[in-house]
């Protein structure tokens, strides 16, 4: 096998299984990726797809899957309960073997241009694709999100990196960026009380003084009745998932509440898992050759 990218579009529907089948199947059909996950979720109304191969033909994958979505997914009607700026709202390039950072951040700006140029649609570049400081964040780009976009980015500080200071009519706009492997992992809560997940995400949040590299969010699950913190491991090797769980597991302590569960959206490294594994176990002396797994995996 030679450069392998992974990629990590997210798509806003969770609701209509067609829909997302028509956007996956776009993923499929292109020769040189395969396709290791899809997550939809209905309450965000949001679907996460992750797939893995060849960068070239990664981006076209990206591309197309990216066309589709503003074919069928309509921004003036969608709702839901995740942060969003369009139909397609980001995609993501991993470097996984034998390809640069430097070459992710390339594919990242190709992509942005094909798809301004072609399908209409403004695209901004975050984490290190970005060529404005300000917009390094996923967070600081989507700031007042689809609606807010709308207005905003006709001001000289929020125009696009790549096509017109206009939002697509109906597929609103898409950020396409470069970064290393992010966890998305998710705590559920025994309560249907926002605000004390909303706490919970801000004590935290990097930004709010919590963790190094870590982003969270307050979020109900509508269908579940429940409260979820919404996080994202920028970093899961400077701050593994165990210390964010227990810390959340104390948090929602002292407000009477439990941790009723948690999960991983997508794709996640096995060591984010063995970390957990070590940590919770007690593992004295332990080495990751010690999983069967790994045995089987050729250099």
């Amino acid at each position: 096998m030679g450069k392998l990218v992974e990629c990590v579009p997210n798509f806003s529907e969770g609701r209509r299984p067609e829909v997302i089948e028509a956007i996956v199947s776009e993923v499929k059909q292109v020769k040189g990726v395969k396709l290791l996950d899809v997550k939809p979720d209905a309450s965000h109304n949001r679907t996460v797809v992750t797939f893995v191969g060849e960068p070239q033909s990664v981006k076209l994958a990206a591309f197309n899957a990216c066309a589709k979505a503003c074919e069928l997914i309509d921004m003036e009607q969608q709702q839901g309960g995740h942060p969003r700026v369009g139909a397609t709202d980001v995609i993501p390039f991993i470097p996984v073997k034998e390809i640069s950072m430097e070459e992710c951040i390339q594919l990242a700006n190709e992509l942005g241009s094909e798809i301004a140029s072609k399908l209409d649609i403004p695209v901004y570049l975050y984490e290190e694709a970005a060529r404005v400081p300000g917009r390094r964040r996923l967070p600081d780009v989507r700031k007042g999100e689809y609606e807010g976009l709308k207005e905003a980015i006709s001001q000289p500080e929020r125009h696009p990196d790549y096509g017109q200071p206009k939002m697509h009519p109906t597929a609103g706009a898409t950020v396409v960026g470069a970064r290393q492997f992010l966890v998305a992992y998710n705590i559920n809560l025994g309560t249907n009380d926002l605000s004390i997940a909303k706490k919970i995400a801000d004590s935290i949040r990097e930004v709010k003084g919590g963790f190094k590299y870590v982003r969270a969010m307050g979020v109900m699950l509508e269908d579940r009745d429940v409260a979820q913190v919404s996080i994202n491991m920028v970093n899961y090797t400077g701050t593994p998932l165990y210390r964010v769980f227990e810390t959340v597991k104390s948090e929602a302590a002292r407000y009477g509440v439990n941790v009723i569960g948690s999960e991983l959206i997508g794709v996640t490294p096995m060591q984010a898992l063995l970390d957990v594994a070590e940590f919770y176990l007690r593992l004295e002396n332990f080495d990751r050759k010690q999983v069967f797994e790994e045995n089987l995996v050729e250099d």
